[in-house]
C-alpha cells in the first residue's frame, strides 16, 4: 500500500491532536459525538485543516450551496493533503462537476420516492423494505445516490416518523426482511436503535433485519462495545458497510468491524466503482483482499447510479467488466464481489459480469 504524506492538522494516532480548536485529547478523538460535532462543514475550514490555500477550493463554493460539505476529523486525517486527486479527498470535497446537469441524470434514478407507501419507507421488492431512518450522515460522500435528501436537521419526533413505517410493515405479511438505511442509521442513539430493532423483531413475519451504514469507514468510533452488545440482542442481524479504497481500512475501522463480528453479526461490504478512486485492477484488488483479511465479505460492487451531480464518477461498464474478469482469475472467491447495476421498477440488481465459455470444471477450489 502506498505511503501517504498527511499534513492535516488532525492526526488520530497521537494522545493529543492539534486542531484549529486547540488541543484535542485522545478521549475526545475517540468519542463519536465529538467527531460528529466537530465535522468540517466549510471549504475554508477544510483548506485550513489540510494546510492548503483556500483559493484552491473556490470552484467548490457554489457546489456546497446545493450539496453541502461534511467531513469528520477522523476521515479528514486519512486524506493525503498534498494530492488534489487523492481518492479519499475526491469522495468528500465538492467538485464543480457536480453542477453539470447536461447529461439528464435524475435526483432519484431508482424511483425510491415512487415506491414509498408512507414517507421514508421504500418498498421496491415484495419480500423486503428499506427504512430511511435519518437524513443525516457523518460524511457527505460526493457519489451518494441519495444526495437529494442530505440534511442534518433531526425531525421533531423521530419515533412518530418511524411508527408510520412500522405500521405499514406490520400490515404487510409479505415483508420478511427490513433494512435500516438513511442517511446513516448509526447516527441514531443507542436507545432509539434498540427500541426500533426490538419493535421490528416483535413483528411475526419479519425474519431478518439488516443495517446499512458507512460509519465503520467514516466514523468508526461510533461502533462502541455498548452498541455491539445491544445489536447482538437483535440477531439475526446483518450489517452492510461501504469501503471504497484500501486506505479506508485502518486500525480504527478494523476494530469497528471486529466488534460487530465478535457480536455474531456478519459484516459485508458494498463498494461503488468510482472513476479516479478505485477503477483499476490493482486498486480494487488491494481493497478486496484487504477486506478479506479483516473478515469483511465483499458483497456487491455497484456500477455508479446515474444520480444528478455524480456523473463524473461513472466508469464505463466494459471497463468494469474487464476489471472483474481479471479479479476473477487472480483472487479467491471469498474476496470477489458481484458486479451489479441497481435498476428501478422492481428489476433489482442486474449482474454485469461477462459470461465466458471457459470450459472450466466445478471451481471447488475458488
Amino acid at each position: 500500500m502506498k505511503a501517504v504524506n498527511r499534513t492535516s492538522s488532525f492526526t488520530s494516532g497521537q494522545k493529543i491532536v492539534r486542531g484549529r480548536r486547540g488541543s484535542v485529547s485522545a478521549a475526545q478523538w475517540s468519542d463519536w459525538r465529538w467527531q460528529y460535532r466537530n465535522r468540517v462543514r466549510s471549504l475554508e475550514k477544510f483548506a485550513s485543516a489540510i494546510n492548503a490555500p483556500v483559493e484552491s477550493f473556490t470552484a467548490g463554493e457554489a457546489v456546497a450551496e446545493t450539496y453541502p460539505l461534511a467531513v469528520t476529523p477522523y476521515f479528514l486525517s486519512l486524506i493525503d493533503a498534498t494530492e488534489d486527486a487523492d481518492p479519499l479527498r475526491r469522495q468528500c470535497v465538492p467538485d464543480f462537476q457536480e453542477l453539470d446537469l447536461a447529461l439528464g441524470e435524475d435526483d432519484d434514478p431508482l424511483g425510491e420516492q415512487r415506491a414509498m407507501p408512507v414517507p421514508g419507507l421504500v418498498h421496491r421488492y415484495p419480500d423486503r423494505a428499506l427504512m430511511i431512518v435519518t437524513h443525516a450522515c457523518a460524511v457527505y460522500c460526493r457519489h451518494c445516490n441519495r444526495k437529494r435528501i442530505w440534511c442534518d436537521q433531526r425531525p421533531r419526533s423521530v419515533k412518530a416518523r418511524l411508527l408510520r413505517m412500522i405500521d405499514h410493515i406490520e400490515r404487510t405479511p409479505s415483508l420478511r426482511e427490513v433494512i435500516l438505511s438513511g442517511g446513516d442509521p448509526l447516527l441514531l442513539s443507542d436507545g432509539i436503535l434498540d427500541w426500533l430493532l426490538g419493535v421490528l423483531r416483535a413483528i411475526s413475519h419479519v425474519e431478518v433485519l439488516r443495517i446499512g451504514s458507512r460509519a465503520p469507514v467514516t466514523l468508526p468510533m461510533r461502533v462502541t462495545s455498548e452498541l455491539a452488545s445491544m445489536l447482538k440482542r437483535h440477531r439475526p442481524l446483518w450489517f452492510n458497510t461501504q469501503f471504497n479504497h484500501v486506505r479506508e481500512i485502518t486500525p480504527e475501522s478494523t476494530r469497528a468491524c471486529e466488534r460487530l463480528l465478535m457480536a455474531g453479526i456478519p459484516v459485508s461490504n458494498q463498494s461503488v466503482l468510482l472513476k479516479g478512486i478505485n477503477d483499476n485492477y490493482e486498486t480494487m484488488r488491494e481493497l478486496l483482499v484487504g477486506l478479506e483479511r479483516i473478515s469483511v465479505r465483499p458483497y456487491y460492487l455497484f456500477q455508479c447510479d446515474p444520480v444528478r451531480g455524480v456523473n463524473h464518477f461513472s466508469v464505463d461498464i466494459d471497463k468494469g467488466m474487464e476489471i472483474m474478469e481479471k479479479l476473477r482469475l487472480n483472487i479467491s472467491g471469498l474476496a470477489l464481489p458481484r458486479y451489479v447495476q441497481d435498476c428501478p421498477g422492481g428489476r433489482g440488481k442486474i449482474p454485469l459480469q461477462r459470461l465466458l465459455n471457459s470450459g472450466c470444471g466445478s471451481g471447488w477450489d475458488k
